[in-house]
């Protein structure tokens, strides 16, 4: 098995968190993993993208060209890597902020991701939205798992972000479910 997933976002929309926590929570399945982060000029509202591979195997190189899944959460990074998925790939889109049209050759799971953060009380959990329905899709990685992650990345004394992290998670995996 090897997943390929490309994510994609602005600065600020917590794309390298979404990556590290992805890639912490298949190693400890025990999987091989590479996270390749990449920056755009600017870290807060720039262009920002990772990429990270999980496999039962070595991983050769970090770098995809062309992805199992891509995860976007703005039109600018759609416009430049929603192109990037596989033939019969998955795209996970935000709709909120970038729209798909029809597409065949791949399965697009669209939904308003930000606007669900916010009436969850906190849009940096778009990105924990979109991961719910990365894993409640691919079910390679069980929400409780990403949890327990999260619990060992937090903050000390932040317990909070513990509890709105899993609403979106949940919520995310409820818009999967349809």
């Amino acid at each position: 098995m090897i997943e390929r997933i490309i994510i994609a976002g602005s600065g600020g929309q917590g794309v390298m968190l979404l990556g590290k926590v992805l890639a912490e929570a298949a190693m400890r399945l025990g999987k091989f993993v590479t996270w390749f982060p990449a920056y755009g000029p600017e870290v807060r509202g720039g262009t920002s993208y990772c990429m990270v591979t999980i496999s039962d195997s070595e991983i050769g190189s970090p770098y995809i060209d062309k992805a199992d899944t891509v995860i976007i959460l703005n039109n600018p990074s759609f416009e430049r890597f929603g192109g990037r998925v596989k033939d019969r790939g998955l795209l996970i889109l935000n709709s909120s902020l970038a729209k798909a049209g029809i597409n065949k050759r791949v399965d697009i799971l669209q939904f308003p991701f930000s606007d669900i953060a916010i009436k969850l009380g906190n849009i940096k959990v778009a990105n924990m939205v979109a991961l719910g329905c990365y894993l409640f899709k691919k079910k390679a990685i069980k929400i409780d798992l990403m949890l327990e992650v999260f619990k060992f990345m937090a903050p000390a004394g932040k317990t909070n972000i513990l509890e709105i992290n899993e609403k979106a998670l949940r919520s995310g995996e409820k818009l999967a479910n349809g």
